[in-house]
């Protein structure tokens, strides 16, 4: 796509799998929460990794999980059949207190990279299908989330991803026209929102997808959002 014929203004990110590396944040955490809600028992912890699409194995989400895309709320309910707990409001909320604390491995260093945004005069945004309350606890350690013009998560009122309702928030907060702005995300979730919203739409590589199943719906696919600012000609 010629960018010169189609300026950008504003930048929104997924992200889990864009900011962040998605298996090398979530695969070990995810282990670790699945055997404590299972208590460790190996006749419920492999059919929940199964229903999760976790290879327990290698500790990692494969392509198709519906944890890349999919709301806590989704999960939760995916994980009822098989622990203890039957109470999905509860196990949401388990689930969001410890995604606060996993460590978060980021895919470029991100100080750097947001301010090279923002200095270039671009507004940034995130639209997560995570809640909002750990979405900027991850943000704030890495030291990004001041720099943000736009923070949603799915509970944020404007809906989850692949609805466009998160984007068009940011268009709203920002006051830029969605032709004037970029979805960059991992899943297909993100760039049918991006479509949706009428954005270019930027797929990257550090999340579980690969390259054949993103770029139908994507204008461009990079490595990482470490590329974007060559690609923007920044």
């Amino acid at each position: 796509m010629d960018m010169i014929s189609r300026p950008i203004k504003g930048i929104i990110f997924d992200k889990d799998g864009t900011l962040f590396d998605f298996n090398a944040t979530w695969g070990a955490w995810a282990r670790n929460v699945f055997e404590a809600e299972t208590a460790g028992d190996p006749d419920q912890l492999a059919p929940l990794a199964t229903a999760l699409g976790y290879d327990l194995a290698t500790g990692q989400f494969l392509p198709e999980s519906i944890v890349i895309a999919s709301t806590v709320d989704v999960v939760a309910q995916a994980i009822l059949p098989f622990v203890a707990e039957s109470d999905p409001d509860a196990l949401t909320a388990r689930f969001n207190a410890a995604a606060i604390v996993a460590p978060q491995v980021e895919t470029t260093p991100l100080v750097a990279f947001i301010t090279t945004l923002k200095s270039a005069g671009l507004k940034v945004g995130v639209a997560t299908n995570d809640a909002e309350f750990p979405a900027r606890a991850h943000l704030s350690v890495a030291g990004i989330e001041a720099l943000f013009d736009f923070i949603a998560g799915f509970d944020s009122g404007f809906g989850g991803k692949p609805a466009p309702g998160q984007l068009l928030g940011f268009c709203d907060a920002t006051g830029l026209a969605p032709s004037e702005c970029v979805m960059v995300g991992d899943s297909t979730h993100d760039l049918r929102a991006g479509r949706a919203a009428g954005m270019v739409t930027v797929a990257v590589l550090t999340g579980v997808a690969g390259r054949k199943a993103l770029a139908p719906q994507a204008d461009v696919v990079l490595d990482s959002i470490a590329a974007l600012p060559d690609w923007l000609g920044l």
